[in-house]
């Protein structure tokens, strides 16, 4: 039986500056909306038959937006959303949004907040500690130098499944390996963590980036998760600001295509399926 393609990542937005500030200068091809037509243009290109929708801003009412969304539109398979984990209250948020089926996982931007100890915060913890109450996975957004502390709160809610973005964002622009690699091996050895390969063109060179650029860094994370515990993600339409979404999907494919075809599409669809319960 053929297997559904899944990208575990992309975002949807209608632009304005002041809801997206991270959205800066060197980045004017990201300032205009991205909706789900002009998604489903580039899913049909490359073949991908669902979607795992992400949070973009930190609001509950682009939680809604997105549900609203994925409830209209089949392909969204499932939705990351957002929620104040730090708020004493936000079990009565997390109630009312798990009543919509397609709620798989929440998100924090933690690689913006100026505390780099935010993930050992009490408050965030606790909330944390909720999750698993509604059956939710959380999405880790992490900066590589934030690997050592997030291994540590991993260590505390070893009955939660986390899904790393990003690969926690390596320095491969500058050719960097040590301590990611150590750092991220480490972290895999936590079996209820997952990896996204996704993010890895913006954290390269944009325009001049190559396979062989990125090649080391995807073949870190295969040794240390396994393709059972990775997954396809492409950051549209961030990702445009270092290539086409095509050019992405061919380029996991071909520094995947020496694997077995079973972990191939363990890759490419089943993990995020059975993750995120999609």
């Amino acid at each position: 039986m053929p297997y559904a393609k899944i990208d575990a990542h992309h975002h949807l937005w209608k632009y304005s500056a002041p809801q997206y500030p991270w959205i800066s200068e060197n980045m004017g091809l990201l300032r205009r909306d991205f909706l789900i037509q002009d998604l489903m243009e580039v899913l049909e290109e490359s073949d991908i038959k669902g979607v795992v929708s992400v949070q973009a801003r930190q609001t509950l009412a682009e939680t809604r937006w997105l549900l609203d969304l994925a409830r209209s539109h089949e392909v969204i398979r499932g939705v990351v959303g957002w929620v104040a984990l730090t708020d004493p209250k936000v079990d009565r948020d997390l109630e009312h949004f798990s009543t919509h089926a397609k709620l798989k996982s929440v998100r924090h931007v933690l690689h913006d907040e100026p505390d780099d100890l935010y993930v050992l915060r009490e408050d965030f913890n606790r909330g944390i500690n909720l999750l698993k109450d509604f059956d939710l996975r959380y999405d880790l957004l992490i900066l590589e130098r934030h690997l050592p502390q997030t291994i540590q709160f991993v260590d505390r809610h070893p009955n939660q499944i986390f899904i790393l973005d990003h690969i926690a964002k390596p320095r491969i622009r500058e050719g960097t390996i040590s301590p990611w690699r150590e750092n991220l091996t480490e972290l895999a050895r936590r079996e209820n963590v997952f990896c996204k390969l996704s993010g890895l063109v913006t954290e390269a060179r944009w325009q001049s980036w190559t396979e062989a650029d990125l090649g080391p860094y995807l073949q870190i994370v295969l040794t240390a998760f396994g393709a059972k515990r990775v997954m396809f993600g492409s950051d549209w339409p961030v990702m445009l600001l270092g290539s086409s979404y095509k050019r992405w999907v061919d380029t996991v494919r071909c520094g995947i295509s020496q694997l077995s075809e079973y972990e191939q599409e363990r890759i490419l669809g089943t993990t995020a399926v059975e993750v995120y319960r999609l």
